[in-house]
């Protein structure tokens, strides 16, 4: 496979961000291990995009080059992300100038990350996590208008006020999940990256958590969305294009339906045949077999 994706995978039109050329890596010894290899995507505006791949292809590693959060041992290489007018070169995120990034994060780009729901403390009321987040991202703001936005949105999305008066172990893991995701937008950022965040939820949470992210991409929360998840039955419903990584590369992309239908390279066949229970077209369709490809063996780089 090449190293570089000369074509963005997103859409063509009305475009709101475009990501070019990243590469990642994973070092501190003697060799780095290459995680993420010269990946380009595009993403329209008020676009969701699902990122599908399977466990260790590097799906997370870009999700985290995007939100500009990598630190040590990833290193990003190469990239630049263009949104807002902005150009912003990516390459120095791993550098000690970490103010250069903090204005975009949060506002230009958030990130809902895998484990998201582990990230509420259990000794402090959800309220107490709205007022630390958002007086992180801006100290100006004071405790009773960050409790005030938090309220004013969940309104919006029909959530009920009092889960803010809630500790951890009150609330059910999909309330937790949607908790966090609120949260995470409290600043309306013109990019969300949502890693994994249906992973460790029931069938029920996933479709409430799906139709929320709609709801907020609908009413202007955010303009578009980076979902990452290897769970491409989720995918289907929630994303308006799909890109296949493997190997830290992206295979194939595409608008979801065409892609699930008609998947051209081996590998999106065989991972629409991995779903479970798929009907008797999807195993046609994923009936050829391919070998998942993967970045250098960590044992060979001498990797812990």
């Amino acid at each position: 496979m090449s190293t570089e994706n000369p074509e963005p995978a997103g859409s063509t039109g009305g475009t709101l961000a475009r990501a070019r050329n990243i590469r990642c890596v994973y070092g501190g010894g003697e060799t780095d291990f290459t995680a993420v290899d010269g990946v380009s995507i595009e993403l329209g505006d008020g676009e969701i995009l699902g990122l599908a791949g399977e466990s260790g292809c590097g799906k997370t590693t870009l999700g985290n080059a995007l939100a500009m959060i990598a630190v040590p041992p990833l290193y990003v290489l190469s990239g630049t992300l263009e949104i807002d007018g902005d150009d912003i070169d990516l390459s120095t995120l791993s550098t000690a100038d970490v103010a250069r990034h903090r204005p975009y994060r949060g506002r230009t780009v958030s990130m809902l990350p895998q484990g998201a729901m582990n990230s509420i403390s259990p000794t402090l009321r959800i309220s107490s996590l709205v007022r630390d987040v958002m007086r992180a991202h801006d100290p100006r703001i004071s405790k009773d208008e960050a409790l005030d936005l938090a309220r004013e949105r969940l309104t919006m999305l029909d959530m009920p006020v009092r889960a803010l008066d809630s500790y951890a172990h009150q609330l059910s893991g999909g309330m937790k999940q949607r908790m966090i995701t609120v949260i995470s937008t409290l600043q309306n950022p013109r990019l969300l990256i949502a890693d994994e965040p249906t992973s460790a939820l029931d069938v029920s949470s996933q479709r409430m958590l799906v139709e929320m992210l709609l709801e907020m991409v609908d009413q202007r929360i955010m303009s578009g969305v980076v979902f990452v998840t290897h769970d491409l039955p989720v995918l289907s419903q929630v994303s308006d294009r799909l890109a296949i990584m493997n190997a830290g590369q992206i295979v194939e992309s595409g608008p979801t339906r065409q892609l699930v239908e008609d998947p051209q390279h081996p590998y999106t066949r065989t991972l629409l045949s991995s779903v479970l229970d798929p009907s008797h077209e999807t195993r046609a369709r994923g009936a050829a077999r391919f070998t998942a490809g993967a970045g250098p063996n960590p044992e060979e780089v001498g990797a812990p």
